[in-house]
């Protein structure tokens, strides 16, 4: 961009320009366009495209000379710096803009020409994106994402749009980082792939089905098990035969890979990955074991006998034979994977890493990204190998599921074994892994980001050891780790001074930890601009964080100890210190903190893109406050719908009553919504939702008021919506509200809302929708047929929750189990047949369960058995609830006469990598 004063010659950027002008007297010249005491250089047209382009604008130009340059202003964040005062430009009688003339026009035409008459093509779509990012139209790149979205998401724009108009746009936004338009290129020309299947039938006409051509040249033994379960839907025989495939594997991938060595056929088990790969997804292929990754990398002309050596030492579960590693790194010498940067091995837990880090490490040196979430089996130890082998990596993420006994808790008892599986030496890896002392600190140079949500297995000791990365660590996620204190917490921080994104939700981060964030030059700060560390905080999570008094009880024979846990959190005092330092945060989450008014009025920050002070004692003011549109909302709320763009919104108790239209200049790109008690949307703002925020994709509605018009427009308006949540809402709804198609919903909770849903109406859903989550409450019309039809309608399920639905496991839960992509399972209330080996049959018929809730009330055989042997299985927690009226052991069932159940308390066994524990909790989880 470049400012000419008067008189002085336009210059152009890239071959064209467009010069904005004010002033009768501003200097006329030749090629120059006046109109009404304006004047409008125009370059000429050189080219057949600029003539056409320079018409265009002199339309334009004319219309301009009538229409004030406030509308610019308006419009545009880049007019309303240039010309409203923040640059010297906004004294310049004319400005010269260096944009590409036809996007510049295309851009005018949005501003001044009526709606009705503009429309987006895609002969016009890459000018108008390209002058809405240069000149910060905010509203023409929603419009622009509005239609991108909306060809994408229809069958029938896939064939009226130009491949090479996708090819281009594509180009362009990887080019300026357009990140909406390359996730929707990608999802388009997926869906091209699998809509446009006239020409396979046509060249195969002699084939079973046309539309599995494709499919068939897939190597369908390493698919993904919940893609595979979700082909089911539609192609039953073709779906089932691809589980049974990856089912057979996990029985016995040592013979099945043999078998193909001695038959010559072991491509169709090796991972494609070429020299042009990026990234390596393997997330929930729990059939892919370490010998998968080594034979897929390794020369293809290595000699038989030893690959047979390969695949006997990887797949064994122990890997007691690593002898082959001197000659592995030969063979890799001959091939390196330069492009891959990051690899996803999450939800694989037959993998043993110690060996797989050793494949990261000699065929993927430039990788910087390693995710094994949700995997037990990865243990601490395998992280510190994992930072002493692969230094270079720079984010790694080691995430599981939360444990479900929190410190809030009221335990009764708790008791831990060790695991008996032992974990080989890591000497047997080809190297000997020397101390973690100082002298390795200076190879830590990349690691820059580390989450270990929810590992319960780390402990202050293992915290410390981690501040080997001090020179490079910015990012930490510990939420949600109990065995940490806040004297474990400060220390690292202590130590790991150059960190300034931190999610501690959930932990025993204290005052402690927030005196050593406003220590005055802490420790390993050189600049002269550091005061304190807190100062230069970009991310912080604190929920949960607040001083509380924790109460254990533990019953040893007939002795009962009580042990009162000193207190842990952080305190309004020391929470008002950190706020009134961290001043360059952009997030800031302080849900069920201690936060009060006071503390919150002393933060200073002004870059904040995210806020979240739910569940504190803080509070708009309304009194003595300015009112607008007949409510006292004050200059928060009116910020908020001036200036903000949000993506995020949850409104509930403490939120001022509104209008909506007030804010809904800034809803234009909310993603997800949620609306609780003590905020309530009217009818006709909630149906007009989908209009108001085009791009929605999740939406969360508690205790409001709903109507079958409301589900319903929301069902075939919202186009994005992904996730439908409806808790405790009131309102007259019927079975009419889902008997509309919406392709695009994967996750639907309906919590007492729905007490008349039927067989029926669960059929017609299951042909409307296809989902990946279920989550039912108080569906009493529900039975034992209802499984059926759960299972069959959505085989890819990864979610099922059930609780107060009639009989639907009166006669056992055989049907759930065929659903083989299960994660999550709670059954609670749902009728007397569960029997005694559900635990053991769930883990050993769904790989990938991670969590089992049952109630003794539903057990048919005087309760349930305890698993025999979970190890090196995916399953974190299983949790079996028992009611007031039951007496004796834990484990037994009421006898029947009982009265209503009440829940009294909880039988929870949770497995760490090390441990598993049980806990007795004194109230329902």
């Amino acid at each position: 961009m470049a400012s000419l004063g008067k008189g002085e010659e336009a210059s152009c950027c890239g071959g064209s320009a467009v010069c904005l002008m004010g002033g009768a007297e501003a200097g006329i010249s030749e090629g120059a366009v006046v109109g009404n005491n304006r004047v409008y250089p125009l370059r000429l047209p050189s080219t057949e495209e600029e003539d056409r382009a320079a018409k265009l604008y002199l339309i334009v130009c004319f219309a301009l000379s009538w229409i004030s340059a406030n509308r610019l202003i308006e419009s545009s964040s880049y007019f309303r710096a240039l010309l409203g005062g923040s640059f010297s430009e906004s004294g310049r009688e004319h400005v010269n803009v260096c944009c590409d003339l036809e996007a510049a026009v295309q851009v005018l035409r949005y501003l001044f020409e009526p709606s009705e008459s503009f429309n987006i093509t895609h002969n016009n779509f890459l000018p108008l994106l390209e002058g809405a990012l240069f000149l910060a139209v905010e509203s023409l790149l929603v419009e622009c994402e509005r239609w991108f979205s909306t060809i994408a998401s229809q069958t029938s724009a896939i064939f009226s749009v130009p491949l090479d108009f996708i090819i281009e746009v594509w180009d362009f936004a990887q080019e300026h980082g357009v990140t909406f338009v390359q996730e929707i290129c990608r999802e388009y020309l997926a869906q091209n792939v699998v809509e446009n299947m006239k020409t396979c039938e046509q060249s195969y006409p002699n084939s079973v089905d046309g539309h599995l051509f494709l499919l068939s040249k897939v190597k369908i033994c390493l698919l993904p098990l919940g893609f595979a379960a979700g082909t089911k839907r539609h192609w039953f025989d073709f779906g089932n035969n691809i589980v049974c495939t990856i089912l057979d594997l996990l029985k016995d991938s040592l013979k099945t890979l043999l078998d193909a060595i001695a038959d010559g056929n072991l491509e169709r088990y090796c991972i494609r990955i070429t020299e042009y790969s990026k990234n390596i997804v393997l997330s929930g292929c729990p059939q892919v074991t370490t010998a998968f990754l080594y034979i897929s990398v390794l020369p293809t002309d290595l000699d038989v006998s030893f690959k047979r050596r390969i695949v006997s030492s990887y797949t064994q579960v122990d890997h007691r034979s690593f002898i082959l590693y001197d000659e592995l790194e030969k063979a890799a010498k001959t091939l390196s994977f330069k492009n891959v940067h990051m690899v996803d091995i999450s939800k694989c837990p037959n993998v043993h890493f110690g060996a797989a880090i050793d494949w990261l490490k000699l065929f993927f040196p430039e990788l910087r990204i390693f995710r094994v979430s949700h995997c037990l089996s990865f243990q601490f130890d395998d992280l510190l190998y994992l930072l002493l082998r692969c230094p270079w990596i720079d984010e790694i993420d080691m995430t599981v599921d939360t444990s479900t006994v929190t410190p809030k808790h009221s335990v009764v008892s708790s008791s831990s074994e060790v695991l008996s599986k032992v974990k080989p030496n890591q000497k047997r890896y080809g190297i000997h892994c020397p101390p973690y002392d100082g002298q390795l600190n200076s190879i830590f140079l990349n690691i820059s980001r580390l989450t270990l949500e929810g590992r319960s297995d780390i402990d202050d000791v293992g915290l410390l050891e981690i501040s080997v990365l001090k020179n490079s660590l910015c990012y930490i996620n510990i939420r949600n780790c109990f065995l940490l204190t806040d004297d474990g917490i400060s220390n690292l921080l202590m130590k790991c001074t150059k960190i300034h994104s931190m999610v501690l939700s959930y932990t025993s981060f204290g005052n402690r930890s927030i005196q050593t964030l406003c220590a005055t030059n802490p420790s390993g700060h050189n600049s002269v601009h550091a005061h304190v560390m807190a100062f230069y905080m970009q991310e912080l999570h604190l929920d949960g964080c607040k001083v509380i008094i924790m109460f254990a009880f533990h019953y040893l024979g007939m002795l009962a100890n009580i042990g009162i846990c000193q207190y842990v959190g952080i305190d309004s005092a020391a929470l008002s210190q950190l706020m009134s330092i961290i001043s360059i945060t952009k997030f800031l989450s302080l849900r069920e903190t201690s936060l009060t008014d006071g503390a919150l009025c002393k933060f200073v920050g002004s870059s904040l893109e995210y806020l979240d002070v739910s569940e504190t004692v803080s509070s708009v003011e309304c009194d003595n406050v300015e009112n607008i549109s007949g409510n006292k909302y004050g200059d928060f709320l009116q910020e908020v719908g001036t200036t903000c763009c949000l993506e995020d919104v949850e409104m509930g108790w403490g939120f001022c009553p509104i209008r909506i239209e007030d804010l809904a200049p800034s809803f234009s790109k909310v993603r997800k919504m949620t609306i609780g008690l003590g905020t309530a949307l009217a009818e006709n703002v909630m149906c007009a939702l989908p209009m108001i925020c085009p791009f929605l994709e999740s939406l969360i509605l508690r205790f409001q008021v709903i109507s079958d018009r409301v589900v319903r427009n929301l069902l075939e308006s919202a186009v994005n919506l992904h996730v439908l949540c409806l808790h405790y809402c009131l309102g007259s709804l019927t079975s009419f509200s889902f008997q509309t198609k919406a392709p695009a919903l994967r996750v639907l909770q309906l919590h007492w809302v729905t007490p008349w849903l039927t067989n029926d109406d669960l059929t017609i859903l299951t042909e409307n929708c296809n989902l990946a989550e279920l989550s039912l409450s108080g569906c009493k019309h529900l039975d034992s047929n209802s499984q059926d039809i759960i299972s069959s309608g959505w085989p890819n399920l990864a979610l099922l929750h059930l609780e107060e639905c009639g009989k639907i496991t009166v006669e056992g839960v055989s049907s759930f189990l065929s659903c083989k992509a299960l994660e999550d399972i709670l059954l609670r209330h749902t009728g007397r047949g569960i029997g005694r080996s559900i635990i053991d049959d769930a883990i050993r018929e769904l790989p990938l369960l991670r969590k089992l809730a049952l109630d003794l009330c539903d057990a048919c055989e005087e309760g349930y058995d305890s698993p025999n042997n979970a190890e090196g299985k995916m399953i974190r927690s299983v949790r079996m609830s028992r009611c007031k009226t039951m007496k004796g052991s834990c484990l037994e069932v009421a006898r029947q006469g009982s009265s209503r159940p009440v829940h009294k308390d909880t039988v929870v066994l949770e497995w760490s990598s090390r441990r598993l524990t049980t806990t007795i909790v004194k109230e329902r989880v």
